[in-house]
């Protein structure tokens, strides 16, 4: 039962801190990708803005990626992009594939400590007789607690594994649209009004 409960803490514990970090607003600021591309266009890309993109947010960094070779062919811009985009994405992923291993083990945990508890059980029976039957049955019934316990763990941990799973792949989805709609501005025509620089307001690096 001990290295159950402590999964379960463990479980909960990414959860918690899987639902903090993958908040659509952290991880996709509203407004963001749009107010780039008006900055594309405008061609005012100033480095230290550029820095502070990157520190904005998940999709900021794979923005700032983009207008990093902006001056190259889109083919290496595109290249740029989809490696740093790997690594965002496997940052976003942090801490899943243990949420994933505690499903699956803490079943394999919990029926081990039943197997436990029957070799123990029938051990007694062997030295002492089968003795009270209902003490037999509590001895049974106590066994299978771990297993319950293990059960218990993995189904919600399974669950929220997947769930979480599949918020990151929208993520990733949504960044990808972006990050074309940026490389579409930025094959456009220079606009003949000055763009101006996205506000960052978010930005965790420093301020604009």
């Amino acid at each position: 039962m001990a290295p159950i409960i402590a999964l379960a803490v463990l479980a909960l514990a990414i959860i918690l801190e899987r639902f903090w970090s993958l908040r659509r607003r952290e991880v996709l600021p509203p407004g963001l990708g749009e107010e780039v591309r008006d900055w594309a266009r405008g061609r005012q890309l100033d480095p230290k803005h550029i820095d502070i993109l990157r520190h904005n947010s998940p999709l900021g960094e794979l923005l700032a990626a983009g207008l990093d070779v902006r001056h190259r062919p889109r083919e290496i811009i595109k290249e740029r992009i989809e490696d740093v985009g790997r690594h965002v994405a496997h940052r976003l992923e942090r801490f899943l594939n243990t949420l994933g291993t505690i499903a699956a083990v803490t079943p394999l945990l919990g029926l081990l400590g039943t197997v436990f508890g029957m070799i123990q059980m029938f051990l007694g029976i062997l030295t002492s007789g089968v003795g009270d039957a209902n003490k037999l049955a509590g001895g049974i019934g106590q066994a299978l607690i771990s297993t319950a316990a293990g059960l218990c763990v993995a189904i919600p941990a399974v669950m929220f594994h997947r769930y979480l799973r599949g918020r990151v792949t929208e993520y990733v989805v949504d960044m990808e649209k972006q990050a074309i709609a940026l490389l579409d501005a930025l094959d456009e025509a220079p606009s003949a009004t000055p763009g101006k620089p996205p506000r960052a307001t978010k930005a965790r690096g420093g301020e604009a």
